[in-house]
């Protein structure tokens, strides 16, 4: 039932499409440490309230965060929010949305400060995803991120 939802992005990352409150218990199974809900609450109807969430993550022993993005409208305090995320909080990680596809840009977006554009779009194309249209955006990252601070 879960294995159908997970796409590993790398070693301790993962996304899914929208839980269901069974997989929950199978997350904490697996190991999982963190999951992160990228879906704004009332996205579509029947869909998995974010304070539900919570609660049957408190219930499994994972942590829980709520990162809401809006399908197509990924901005930069989004990416500052996933980074904060996962700076305080220990993988695995597990990120779900709809389909995973915003899940998936989120950690790329917040990846290039380490990890070079084409290798977040290799993983991202094994998982099944597209990232080539946020080349540009990767590329910029990832080398501000290797720029030297001009001494004072």
């Amino acid at each position: 039932m879960l294995d159908h939802k997970l796409r590993q992005l790398s070693a301790d990352f993962w996304v899914a499409g929208q839980l269901e409150p069974e997989d929950f218990a199978e997350l904490a199974k697996r190991g999982f440490r963190t999951v992160i809900n990228n879906r704004p609450d009332g996205e579509e109807p029947g869909q998995l309230p974010s304070a539900e969430a919570e609660r049957l993550c408190r219930e499994h022993g994972l942590a829980y965060f709520h990162v809401p993005v809006v399908s197509g409208s990924i901005f930069p305090d989004h990416v500052a929010a996933m980074a904060d995320v996962m700076a305080e909080s220990r993988g695995p990680w597990l990120a779900y949305c709809r389909s995973g596809a915003r899940c998936c840009c989120l950690w790329a977006l917040v990846s290039a400060r380490r990890r070079p554009p084409v290798e977040l779009v290799e993983a991202a194309a094994k998982a099944g995803y597209d990232l080539r249209g946020l080349w540009p955006q990767l590329e910029s990252i990832h080398a501000a991120a290797r720029e030297p601070v001009a001494a004072k």
